[in-house]
């Protein structure tokens, strides 16, 4: 077990942690608090002021209020302020991978090795995108001087989920500050801590205070607020299908643009003449990483016949391997689920697929004599109506389906509403671009999966969600509004 970073036990001893607008923490409107779990103990570790509708529209109007100032500085100015919050950020690394790795439950070596530094390039990527990007662009029309430019909307709004709190925040909300928005947040109530340490660092590293709010609370109470108030010129929601769908709907009656980034079900398709311990391992590790609780793993596995009985000996051995422990012990390799109330949901996921008749290949441990959401990787395989195989599980499981021909699977992966990432696995590349360019989905990776890179578009389709991903070119220019602006010559 690793020794706490004095800032951080400091930052948890706060109690309750407080609302952050107008460049400092603010006790808010109302009294009520919300506890914040350590998923490996099942213990209180923070209690969070739970925000109301006058807390959002305080954190809104801080925002408004320092609009004028981010958006009238250049982009060279804006860009050596988020590179200067980068810095802070990477002196800052191992404070945020433990913040990060006792709230969320995930191993603190993937915090360190992966969370945090990404979500830090983030930052640098996309301050240095924004002095390169023309904001104005001419256009060729006969006898006219015309050109569309483009400018910030104002202030945007962000619903963000439990699973990934440092990287969905960077990947939300720094296009948008690299822009010249500002930008109201509200982050899980489940695991909120990264992102009020982040809000109190962006002050210390410069950023002008109202750039980056922060209410706490919970969907209705400050979810719904954010996304009807009049100030607010975009939101972006991160999260279930359900709750984007109505986020959706309350943007709409407000004619404002709404980005989307929803579940996934992601398929991996294996060919029979697939590297067979490379696909086993990496989809193994697809599945425990971050307890599977990634929108974009690969959760159901079609197997050509030929090979089905060698890769599930295969994955399952891996799969046995896995181990599981505390967040703070550095050899963890799969720490617990985030909550009681999601482990019971992912168990009651198991237990219908088994009443429906999958086939158990691999039986999940509940290990209920340990303290904290902990569960082993679980694998079954069985017909394509089972639900385990049509729905969305975000834990650490998988399921296997058998397939004979190229035609057959990829009629069968796309039977699946969602279409946010599959993998196709093969030796043949010819095969392999040509499957991948017929799946429906955002994203298609070949011979691995879970695959991210500054530049590379990642977004969603059908059921996956809308509007312009992450982490590309595409979400930087996402948040600035077009206009025409032109001259008749003659």
């Amino acid at each position: 077990m690793i020794d706490l970073k004095p800032a951080v036990q400091t930052f948890l001893k706060k109690s309750p942690q407080s609302h952050f607008w107008s460049g400092r923490y603010q006790e808010g409107s109302s009294d009520q608090v919300l506890p914040v779990y350590n998923p490996a103990t099942g213990e209180v570790l923070a209690q969070i002021r739970s925000g109301i509708a006058q807390d959002v529209s305080l954190a809104v109007e801080s925002a408004q209020k320092a609009f004028a100032v981010w958006s009238g500085l250049t982009p060279q100015e804006r860009s050596a302020h988020l590179h200067r919050f980068a810095d802070l950020l990477e002196k800052e690394q191992e404070e945020l991978a433990q913040i990060e790795s006792l709230d969320v439950g995930k191993a603190i070596v993937n915090a360190r090795g992966f969370d945090i530094p990404f979500g830090i390039q983030c930052v640098r990527y996309y301050a240095d995108l924004s002095v390169s990007f023309s904001r104005s662009t001419p256009l060729g029309i006969p006898q006219m001087e015309a050109r569309v430019h483009r400018s910030p909307y104002g202030v945007c709004g962000f619903i963000f989920p439990w699973n990934f709190p440092f990287d969905l925040l960077f990947w939300g909300i720094i296009p948008a500050l690299a822009a010249g928005n500002t930008v109201v947040i509200k982050p899980s109530e489940v695991t909120p801590l990264s992102t009020l340490y982040v809000a109190e660092l962006a002050i210390r590293a410069g950023i002008p205070e109202g750039v980056i709010n922060v209410v706490t609370g919970d969907g209705l109470s400050v979810g719904v607020p954010l996304s009807d108030h009049p100030l607010v010129r975009r939101m972006s929601f991160t999260g279930s299908g359900r709750a984007g769908v109505e986020v959706a709907q309350r943007c709409a009656k407000r004619i404002i643009p709404c980005k989307l980034e929803l579940g996934g079900k992601g398929a991996a398709v294996l060919f029979e003449d697939v590297d067979l311990e490379s696909a086993a391992k990496q989809l193994a590790g697809a599945i425990t990483f971050n307890t599977g609780q990634v929108c974009c793993t690969a959760s159901r596995w079609f197997v050509q016949r030929k090979i089905l009985n060698e890769f599930q000996k295969t994955v399952t051995d891996h799969l046995s391997k896995v181990k599981i422990g505390t967040s703070l012990d550095e050899t963890t390799e799969m720490g617990p689920l985030a909550s009681q109330v999601h482990k019971n949901r992912v168990i009651g996921y198991f237990e219908q697929g088994v009443q429906q008749g999958a086939s158990v290949l691999l039986a999940p441990d509940r290990m209920e004599n340990k303290a904290g959401y902990y569960l082993s990787p679980f694998l079954l395989s069985g017909a394509d109506e089972n639900i385990c195989f049509r729905e969305e599980i975000f834990g650490p499981t998988a399921f296997i389906s058998v397939f004979d021909s190229e035609e057959e699977v990829i009629d069968r992966v796309n039977s699946i509403s969602y279409g946010l990432a599959n993998s196709v696995w093969s030796r043949d590349l010819v095969r392999a671009n040509r499957v991948a360019e017929k799946l429906i989905a955002g994203n298609s990776w070949i011979n691995a999966h879970n695959v991210f890179a500054y530049g590379l578009p990642y977004g969603g389709v059908n059921g996956s969600g809308y509007g312009g991903g992450v982490n590309s070119p595409e979400t930087f220019q996402d948040y600035f509004m077009a206009k025409t602006i032109a001259r008749p010559l003659s």
